[in-house]
């Protein structure tokens, strides 16, 4: 990073910030638990979007990585990666040119097939690639979004893959996104249910085909119960609240992403004005309807936002003056990156790095 700044004091907020060491601490804790059941680890790129983040999970052992978009696969091929499964409904013959120029740099490129209409517009597209491709398939498990519902659908979708060439059924997959909402002691009982919806579609369609669930809260726990082969989950080198705070899948202390902001105004008593809005933390909230809570352990939360402004609010807000600083854990980290171009890489409050979002925007 060619710039003078050396540490947080010295920089214009909002910002994002990185903290490196909780960053390769949580990509390691994944990872050894993968490895240590045997468990390919997919990570989900949608959350990081950065090229230097995937570098550092491929290098601790991730066999692939998963996309949202063909966009932000093709944003992740600098970080060296050679197996990419993209897990959303491709439907547009008109992608197929990329999705060729992807499979020619991969050594392996999965896509998802979702139902049965998906199932015959997927023939299409991946006949228009003219490349081989390995389809995984979609069953609903409880997120009530992409999946099959049925036996008997998942039987049909088989049929149909099993007729193009250029295709070939190869796993299945889940997002198990409803484990949000699980509350910690419910969350090994779920996850066994969810695997349980997944042996019984693969009973009925191929006994071998390999089960990739994929879910932050649930990734450790699918991980350890030795009935799955991939997990693929998305926030869990970064966390936010919903990972620390609602599930407590990890603690405030290894959240790795924080919005360093100040405060701007105090037009009333209990209430404080940051610099960050939803331009910064997106208008996505905690179950307890937060954008952000001090990190700091203080109660100070954000209870609304504008476009350019943030409300601080509870019961420690008074002791706020203008021109204080404070880090704010995000409600979701999601949407936080993907309304950044840079975050700012930091090791407690010295600032080491800049990395580039690469795949910021990449929604085609």
């Amino acid at each position: 990073m060619a710039t003078t700044i050396n540490s947080i004091d010295d920089l214009i907020t909002p910002v994002v910030l990185l903290d490196r060491t909780r960053l390769d601490k949580n990509i390691r804790a994944m990872q050894d638990t993968c490895d240590a059941h045997g468990v390919g680890l997919w990570p989900h790129i949608k959350t990081h979007k950065m090229v230097e983040v995937a570098r550092r999970q491929l290098a601790a052992g991730a066999q692939g990585l998963s996309c949202a978009k063909v966009g932000e696969a093709e944003a992740m091929l600098p970080s060296g990666v050679k197996r990419i499964f993209i897990a959303h409904s491709l439907v547009d013959v008109r992608v197929a040119p990329r999705l060729a120029a992807l499979a020619d740099q991969l050594d392996e490129l999965r896509v998802a097939v979702t139902s049965v209409p998906h199932a015959e517009a997927l023939v299409a597209v991946a006949v228009a690639t003219d490349r081989n491709l390995e389809a995984v398939l979609a069953v609903n498990t409880g997120l009530n979004r992409e999946g099959v519902r049925t036996v008997d659908e998942a039987k049909a979708v088989a049929a149909i893959i099993k007729r193009c060439p250029q295709l070939k059924l190869a796993a299945i997959y889940t997002h198990e996104g409803q484990m949000y909402g699980a509350k910690p002691e419910e969350q090994v009982v779920r996850a066994n249910e969810i695997i349980a919806i997944l042996e019984k579609f693969r009973a009925a369609i191929d006994p071998a085909l390999p089960l990739w669930p994929g879910c932050s809260v649930t990734a450790k726990i699918m991980a350890a119960s030795g009935k799955v082969q991939v997990v693929r989950p998305g926030a869990y080198m970064f966390g936010d609240m919903a990972l620390a705070v609602s599930s407590k899948v990890m603690g405030p202390a290894d959240v790795a992403i924080h919005v360093l902001v100040t405060v701007v105004d105090r037009p009333a008593p209990g209430l404080a004005l940051i610099d960050a809005g939803s331009k910064v933390f997106s208008s996505d909230k905690s179950k307890a309807g937060l954008n952000g809570i001090a990190a700091d352990g203080r109660d100070i939360q954000v209870v609304s936002l504008n476009e350019e402004h943030g409300y601080l609010g509870g019961g420690d807000v008074d002791t706020l003056k203008i021109g204080d600083r404070l880090q704010i854990m995000p409600a979701h980290v999601c949407t936080v990156i993907n309304l950044t171009d840079t975050v700012t890489v930091v090791e407690g409050d010295r600032v080491v790095d800049q990395w580039c979002v690469d795949a910021r925007g990449k929604v085609q």
